[in-house]
């Protein structure tokens, strides 16, 4: 015989099931959204140059850490094995796509326009591009 379960029984069961659901999605589109193109785009000079500006590669190490990069994303050049975004030493981002991301934001990453400078946003896109 079937026994119906009263719903207040079955609420904590879907509303964990919901929130694994959530945070798996999440967890997909940080892995998809913030990475590299994996167009290989890299540079030997520490300063970079697009038609959007030039960057410091030695400042962006520095904005690189003092941003929490790190905490999100594996960058063998910055020590950093973040594990929620991209690993960069894989995706290997042109300097542009790194600017691009870092300004607007994407999947889980934000932006980060409102607290990096334009030239601190460069430095960086020319750290993680050019390493």
């Amino acid at each position: 015989m079937f026994t119906r379960t009263a719903r207040s029984d079955r609420t904590p069961l879907v509303r964990r099931a919901l929130t694994l659901a959530v945070l798996a999605a999440a967890l997909a589109t940080a892995l998809a959204g913030c990475g590299g193109s994996g167009d290989g785009d890299t540079t030997e000079a520490s300063t970079t140059t697009s038609a959007t500006g030039s960057g410091d590669a030695a400042a962006g190490e520095a904005v690189f850490a003092s941003a929490g990069c790190g905490g999100c994303h594996t960058f063998s050049a910055a020590g950093s094995s973040g594990s929620v975004g991209p690993n960069l030493d894989d995706a290997s981002p042109s300097y542009d796509h790194v600017v691009t991301q870092v300004t607007e934001g994407g999947g889980a990453m934000p932006s980060f326009k409102d607290e990096l400078t334009e030239q601190q946003i460069q430095d960086v896109a020319a750290f993680v591009s050019g390493s």
